[in-house]
């Protein structure tokens, strides 16, 4: 994936790259990127919106995910997801 940390994508550009997808945690994404060889970590915002905020390789990635874990809540709310409860509807 060629976005940029911070951007917001859709949920299938987000996993186009990739072999598989999981939301690991509720709320942060994981997929497989097979062009650069490594993970990308999302947080989703709504059904089909995603906010890229790392990358992470087979070395790092469980602590790239405790890193984000706690802040999934929070970016979540500022970027005023109203329920993030897996019902992203409004």
């Amino acid at each position: 994936m060629q976005a940029k940390r911070g951007t917001i994508v859709s949920k299938q550009d987000f996993i186009q790259d990739g072999l598989y997808a999981k939301e690991e945690y509720e709320g942060l994404l994981v997929s497989s990127d097979e062009q650069q060889n490594c993970y990308n970590l999302g947080v989703q915002l709504a059904e089909d919106s995603v906010l890229f905020v790392d990358q992470a390789t087979d070395s790092n990635i469980n602590e790239k995910m405790k890193t984000w874990v706690p802040q999934i809540q929070t970016l979540q709310r500022q970027h005023n997801v109203k329920n993030n409860s897996g019902n992203y509807a409004e």
